[in-house]
């Protein structure tokens, strides 16, 4: 096993490539001298689908990152983050040949890393780690021993509430609030409408900003 972005993915089993059991695992010297790192997404979503192995290892590369933190925000643990994050991976690089770029590749991932998520969370949510969500910011550089209780605290309580919310509601307010997406863009992440997005970051809103509500 190679370690690429934090987790690993299997070493190529045979050569040429039999697309179904196997994924590259990092970025070489392959893909730098071929100029593979300066492509969109699109483009190397193509080359990849051709059997490009470099051409997968940029994709997984420019994306590991913001997926292992998606599912770490979404699962609470680092753990199981990266086991979602490699199934993922290789269910994206097997079904490559029927990836057309109606969507972009990683609203694409997104979608997959998230629907494991749900899958997982429905089965039974595990708890929210502290480090799994942002800590509220001081509102002065005083580093002081009360302050720092004050904010670790805040953040355990966001953490709880976090944990509270439906898996649904809580992925809708991951991808908004942590990760920036649009509307439109959640919609197509998790297979749902725009109305069914605002719906549900409404009631996560409304939920955290109840529980939020003594540390305002």
């Amino acid at each position: 096993m190679q370690k690429q972005g934090g987790f690993s993915l299997p070493r190529r089993t045979a050569e040429p490539r039999e697309r179904g059991s196997a994924a590259p695992a990092a970025v070489g010297s392959g893909a730098a001298r071929n100029g593979l790192t300066v492509l969109d997404d699109r483009l190397l979503a193509v080359r990849a689908g051709e059997g490009d192995d470099d051409a997968f290892a940029v994709l997984v590369r420019r994306h590991s990152g913001q997926l292992l933190a998606l599912a770490h925000q979404l699962l609470g643990n680092r753990t199981d983050a990266e086991d979602a994050v490699q199934d993922a991976f290789l269910s994206a690089w097997r079904r490559l040949p029927e990836f057309r770029g109606d969507a972009a590749f990683r609203t694409w991932m997104y979608r997959i890393v998230t629907n494991r998520c749900l899958n997982t969370l429905r089965g039974g949510a595990p708890a929210l780690p502290l480090d799994s969500v942002p800590e509220p910011a001081t509102r002065n550089g005083h580093n002081a021993p009360e302050r720092a209780a004050v904010s670790h605290a805040a953040t355990a309580a966001l953490a709880e509430a976090l944990h509270a919310l439906p898996p649904d509601q809580r992925a809708c307010w991951v991808l908004r609030e942590l990760h920036g997406l649009h509307y439109a863009e959640i919609a197509e992440v998790t297979g749902t409408t725009e109305q069914t997005v605002r719906g549900r970051l409404f009631r996560a809103r409304r939920s955290l900003t109840e529980e939020m509500g003594p540390w305002r």
